[in-house]
């Protein structure tokens, strides 16, 4: 998940950045106008919270995989608590590319696995839109012909 994965974390980087750097903003002048300066000193917060939200998020992004494995999809992520989801080719229902406006202006898309048991839809975040198109290509096919067998 390289390449336009780093799109992924700068994404989600800058978005931290921005709503934190509204609410230092929006927290200052609040406490300061309505508290006094003294109080206006707990806007030092949230940018603290911004450094470890920048760290936290440069791990979560380092911990996505994804593998097309001979008869099925494995998706794991996480850092303290690992998650993997295993989502057989036959299982799958519908294979779909989402893309929002600011995932857009990065040039990212997502791919979502839709099954029958919603406890294991599964989504992978963060594709360049030409993989991603040809992830769920894939992933179709390969569920077509399993269900078929079923």
């Amino acid at each position: 998940m390289e390449g336009a994965a780093a799109g992924l974390l700068r994404m989600r980087r800058l978005l931290l950045v921005v709503w934190l750097g509204l609410l230092t903003v929006g927290l200052g002048l609040l406490l300061g106008l309505l508290a006094g300066p003294a109080w206006a000193a707990f806007a030092v917060l949230p940018p603290a919270l911004m450094a470890w939200g920048w760290v936290m998020l440069g791990r979560n992004w380092r911990s996505w995989r994804y593998a097309e494995r001979a008869d099925d999809l494995l998706i794991s992520r996480g850092v303290l608590w690992r998650e993997e989801t295993i989502v057989p080719y036959g299982r799958m229902q519908l294979v779909e590319v989402t893309s929002g406006p600011v995932e857009r202006h990065f040039g990212l898309a997502s791919v979502q696995l839709h099954t029958a048991a919603a406890a294991t839809d599964a989504t992978i975040p963060g594709l360049d839109p030409a993989e991603a198109e040809r992830l769920r290509d894939r992933l179709t096919e390969l569920g077509e012909a399993r269900s078929a067998g079923l």
